[in-house]
């Protein structure tokens, strides 16, 4: 009888191959200081410093998502695919357009671990420690660059909206 390969993606590795690859405790310590630092006593869920820091409008998720890119840039570095590093995209775009609603945003960073859910996708997905090609961190700089712009808009949207509510009422027109 014949033995039969085990399917190969990603790199040409197997499925326990890429788990074998071994993350940086750096980047799994940033994910956990900001997705998972505190429990609540009492129940098994954890919030971190994403929560917190977001608890500033648009500044604080402004920053957390900075620190969210450097993770996305270690997909790449870890030759995460580019279908992935497209969804750990998402998830830190997601993460950052629900968490710019007030309170609304805030109860949903308790729950979207946008960093943690990431790094669970370069555990899952990665093929090796510089293993990324050129062509990969052109599509993250061009990803990221598109969520800094979107950054940007949503911090200009509310500078005009309290600009003219200030405006409003120091001209007595409320």
């Amino acid at each position: 009888m014949e033995n039969i390969e085990p399917r190969r993606a990603f790199g040409g590795m197997t499925k326990d191959e890429r788990r074998s690859v071994e993350i940086e405790e750096g980047l799994e310590n940033l994910s956990r200081y900001l997705d998972g630092l505190f429990r609540v006593p009492g129940t098994g869920w954890r919030f971190g410093l994403d929560a917190i820091i977001g608890l500033i409008p648009n500044v604080g998720d402004t920053i957390t998502s900075f620190a969210s890119f450097y993770i996305l840039l270690a997909g790449v570095r870890y030759g995460v695919p580019k279908i992935t590093l497209l969804r750990m995209a998402l998830n830190i775009g997601l993460d950052y357009l629900v968490g710019t609603i007030p309170f609304i945003g805030d109860a949903f960073d308790f729950f979207w671990k946008s960093n943690k859910r990431n790094m669970d996708l370069i555990r899952e997905r990665a093929t090796g420690k510089d293993k990324g090609t050129t062509s990969d961190y052109l599509f993250v700089f061009a990803i990221i660059g598109f969520l800094v712009l979107l950054l940007i808009g949503s911090i200009l949207v509310s500078v005009y909206v309290i600009w003219a509510i200030l405006w409003e009422l120091f001209t007595g027109n409320i």
